[in-house]
């Protein structure tokens, strides 16, 4: 499995029950999520990493809410609730994660202007992680993906990585979606139609 590596996306308390942007059930894929970890020898961790007051943030703008939808310069941006910020408890990962196996940790969102949900590039889709240079270096060309949340980051990254080469793979069982307005259906079929397999 030398050149197969496992990334867990956004396992962080935020994203799991009682945090600021709780996943149905994200905590219910730790367990999952360890396994698979000790089967991997490569293993990389994304986590979100949002200064106070980021640009995605539903509080930083007048009138508007979480989950309504803005124009940005880089395109349609979903507001959030505040979560994952910089330091905070919430941005921590799930304190049963066994995370310090990763070899990499990518931190994304950090730049307050864009969000970032894939783990190869920011939602403009022209600035890289530096993901897909890391991987190519280290000889690896499959990946295996998981983490919360399936319709958004988890997607994101998955379509990223085919479309950068990568042989690709999402463990649904070690995922879980927000699925807003059917978000996690559309999803999971636009990662099969691009080659995404599903397991």
């Amino acid at each position: 499995m030398a050149g197969e590596a496992l990334i867990v996306v956004d396992v962080q308390n935020d994203f799991c029950p009682g945090g600021a942007l709780a996943v149905a059930g994200g905590g219910e894929i730790v367990p999952v999520v360890n396994d698979l970890i000790r089967t991997f020898e490569h293993v990389v961790l994304t986590q979100d990493w949002h200064p106070d007051g980021h640009s995605s943030f539903a509080s930083v703008h007048s009138g508007k809410a979480p989950f309504e939808t803005i124009t940005m310069p880089y395109g349609e941006q979903t507001l959030w609730p505040d979560h994952c910020v910089q330091g905070s408890a919430g941005a921590d990962f799930h304190p049963a994660l066994e995370w310090t196996r990763a070899e990499l940790v990518i931190r994304k969102g950090f730049r307050t202007g864009i969000d970032s949900y894939s783990a190869f590039f920011e939602n403009d889709r022209l600035t890289p992680t530096g993901l897909t240079g890391y991987l190519r270096d280290r000889g690896i060309d499959s990946v295996t993906l998981c983490g919360l949340a399936t319709d958004f980051c988890v997607a994101f990254s998955a379509l990223d990585a085919v479309a950068r080469g990568f042989s690709t793979s999402v463990v649904l069982d070690a995922s879980r979606g927000i699925d807003l307005n059917g978000s996690l259906a559309a999803m999971i079929t636009r990662m099969r139609q691009a080659g995404v397999r599903m397991l």
